[in-house]
């Protein structure tokens, strides 16, 4: 089934009786006893098939395996990680969640707890750890040791952020989870070997937001909440950055633009960023230009941007014309939209910052 929507179809579900894609057709080969896939172009097709494809069809089957969708579910789009779009096709066809919503238990229940592999701060190494999420609490935790009375880390939901992170992370499952400590952003990465698993512990989390944001802004629709459970990040890549100074040589960093942070980081599993800067809107004195000052000096890769903030400039250089430009338009983007009112509030707490 196409939730993002892929432009003409080239393949079938003939058991189904829906069109997809290329890339879920091979999705759907590994759930044989569910659905069995032809080319629409390429194989022969049986009368009686054609006529079942003609009866069936994709509103049909939308409406059957659809019908119980609940609202915090993540939809994946083409661009998503194989997993989330695996997972939602064996959700929707081979589990039927979305027609039996006693089946969405493992994510709706406002309770969960169960062992991730995360991510050593220190030493890199991935170690099995409890984690709990409750929404009563509005947090997710996680514990060093099965029997420890208290958690190592208090995440609190009003402010957690998770995303899957595959090619970072290492790992087909990797997801990273960011909150905020001292209001400074801090990272984790966990992963689980079984796929469903870990789909569940992310739609578990969306599910916390979503019932968190209901009570934060009653009067808000299903529509308004969405977009705020969970955001995959405008850009990330390396960069050179030089100091305040910039009389000091540029350093390779990792950056990261997640909504109106732009944080920087030795190393893209690092906990914690090596600094963050807020990039407000255009009318509060914010622009991004190409290039850098011509007596500039230090920077080895030639692709420059400037960020002009009103406290300081920041001199960024890319590696490629491409990826400098990929950087312009996130940061233009964001430039561009006009500053919400509880963001006056986090960009005086950036000005204040030592």
């Amino acid at each position: 089934m196409r939730s993002w929507r892929a432009p003409d179809p080239d393949w079938a579900s003939y058991t189904l009786g829906v069109f997809i894609c290329l890339s879920c057709s091979g999705i759907h080969r590994n759930i044989p006893h569910v659905s069995k896939v032809k080319s629409v172009r390429l194989d022969t097709w049986e009368d009686v098939q054609v006529e079942f494809m003609a009866s069936r069809g994709n509103a049909i089957a939308r409406a059957t395996f659809e019908s119980r969708v609940p609202p915090f579910y993540y939809r994946p789009s083409a661009s998503d990680c194989p997993l989330l779009r695996e997972q939602w096709i064996r959700a929707k066809y081979e589990r039927q969640e979305f027609a039996h919503p006693e089946r969405q238990e493992p994510y709706s229940a406002g309770y969960r707890e169960g062992f991730l592999w995360k991510r050593g701060r220190d030493n890199g190494q991935f170690l099995s750890r409890k984690f709990v999420l409750t929404e009563r609490e509005g947090a997710l935790k996680y514990f060093n040791r099965s029997d420890a009375k208290e958690p190592k880390a208090v995440m609190k939901i009003e402010h957690l952020n998770a995303t899957f992170q595959p090619a970072k992370i290492g790992h087909p499952h990797g997801l990273q989870v960011t909150y905020l400590k001292d209001n400074s952003t801090r990272n984790i990465f966990v992963y689980h070997e079984d796929g469903k698993e870990m789909v569940d512990w992310f739609n578990a989390l969306r599910a916390a937001r979503f019932h968190y944001l209901q009570v934060a802004f009653p009067g808000a629709s299903n529509a308004d909440l969405v977009p705020k459970l969970s955001r995959n990040y405008l850009q990330e890549g390396y960069m050179e950055k030089t100091g305040p100074k910039q009389t000091e040589g540029f350093r390779k960093r990792w950056f990261t633009m997640d909504d109106r942070r732009l944080m920087y980081f030795k190393d893209p599993l690092d906990a914690f960023a090596r600094g963050e800067v807020f990039i407000g809107s255009r009318e509060s004195g914010y622009t991004v230009l190409d290039g850098l000052p011509p007596s500039t000096q230090g920077h080895h890769w030639p692709h420059g941007i400037t960020i002009v903030t009103p406290e300081r400039r920041f001199l960024l250089a890319c590696e490629t014309e491409s990826e400098q430009r990929a950087w312009m338009e996130a940061l233009q983007k964001v430039v561009d939209r006009p500053m919400l009112p509880q963001e006056y509030a986090v960009e005086a707490h950036f000005k204040h910052k030592p």
